[in-house]
């Protein structure tokens, strides 16, 4: 997140003597991205961050493909994923590229076993269903319906969820996450035309510092493979740090829309943005005020990314027979647009309660096995009827 913060205790100068109460010093360690290009924090340990016990082992855990190559749109029901005890063995990838792995969750315990880093992507980690508290080095966070988490690559966390009814719409990108740069002045501010500002971001309020040494699981998964590395000290025993990289939560309901006398174009509901795909929110919002506007999107082409549609919340205006958790993926190359009706049942219709994640590919997504069993097959003739 581009803007400075800081929690707990920390020098006055960075790459200085800090010294803890027995007279020890205290382990500082740079957690950057983009090697020293990106944004970084520094954070301050209580012991070394690199004592390493044992490797007891590693896992193939990538994406198990079913279609390279896909020109159908499709619909996925979400809520079909059953759920599972462990939070890693819940998430089910259901669209995948080389940028990015779209997943489903179910999950009915806290992950508090061990703990996870995910050395290969940030994770965009929405909360449809649940609530509770993501743990992390650099401190806590709580979450309930409707929040976003972003945790930046090579984070360590737990989550804990304060009952067993979950439901998670989870985008691991392999490109750093950032807000959209149209909403920053140039020293990274977000600015008056921006749909939320720096008030509706929650970094770690809660700092957890953890002396205990032992063995401490952390899953790392790193190319598609998740290695059970045993560490011999606690990971959450950072005292303090500063800095510009860290998790944080905002929620859906905090985007406020950008609306006009005409239908405005998907862009306006844009949320976060990489260099491969843009992730947006369709949140409750006044329709088009012009005296002749049709509310309803108009059809269009998707000529260079395919558009994923996580259905969440309301009535959506443009489709029929719309469930919670429902994705759809239209495909590049050929236009899609309302259900049949949809059209012409939205002229003079005065707003919207419907709540829905986005994401558009700039490069084709491929199915998972598991998303072809998720799968509405009807779904390509539903603009038939």
């Amino acid at each position: 997140m581009p803007f400075y913060h800081k929690l707990g205790q920390i020098p006055h100068k960075r790459h200085t003597v800090f010294r803890q109460p027995d007279g020890s010093i205290y382990h500082e360690q740079l957690f950057g991205t983009i090697g020293f290009d990106g944004m970084s924090s520094l954070l301050y340990h209580l012991k070394p961050p690199t004592i390493v016990k044992e490797i007891r082992g590693n896992k193939n855990v990538a994406p198990e493909i079913a279609l390279e190559k896909n020109m159908t749109m499709r619909s996925l029901m979400g809520y079909q994923v059953k759920p599972k005890e462990d939070y890693l063995e819940s998430r089910v990838p259901v669209l995948v590229n080389n940028d990015c792995y779209i997943e489903l969750a179910a999950p009915t315990k806290s992950l508090t076993d061990y703990f996870y880093k995910n050395a290969d992507a940030d994770e965009i980690i929405f909360i449809h269903r649940g609530e509770g508290k993501l743990k992390t080095q650099l401190g806590n966070i709580d979450f309930s319906y409707g929040d976003y988490l972003v945790v930046p690559r090579g984070m360590i966390y737990q989550i804990e969820f304060k009952n067993d009814d979950n439901r998670l719409f989870i985008v691991q990108s392999f490109h750093p996450v950032y807000t959209p740069k149209r909403y920053r002045n140039w020293f990274g501010q977000l600015l008056e035309h921006s749909p939320f500002c720096e008030r509706d971001i929650r970094p770690p309020h809660e700092l957890e510092t953890h002396p205990e040494t032992g063995d401490f699981l952390v899953r790392i998964k790193k190319q598609d493979v998740l290695y059970d590395y045993v560490y011999g000290t606690h990971p959450f025993d950072v005292v303090g740090w500063d800095g510009f990289n860290y998790p944080y939560a905002f929620s859906i309901h905090d985007f406020e829309p950008i609306t006009g006398r005409v239908h405005q174009p998907p862009p306006v509901h844009q949320t976060f943005e990489t260099s491969a795909f843009v992730v947006c929110s369709f949140v409750p919002r006044l329709y088009d005020y012009h005296p002749q506007s049709i509310p309803a999107p108009y059809n269009h082409s998707n000529i260079d990314s395919d558009e994923v549609l996580y259905y969440v919340d309301g009535d959506f205006m443009s489709r029929n027979h719309i469930e919670k958790g429902q994705i759809t993926l239209h495909p590049s190359g050929i236009p899609h647009g309302p259900h049949p009706g949809a059209y012409e049942r939205s002229i003079g219709q005065k707003e919207t309660q419907e709540l829905a994640v986005m994401v558009d590919t700039f490069k084709p997504l491929k199915l998972t096995k598991q998303a072809l069993e998720l799968e509405d097959t009807d779904y390509l003739k539903s603009w038939n009827h």
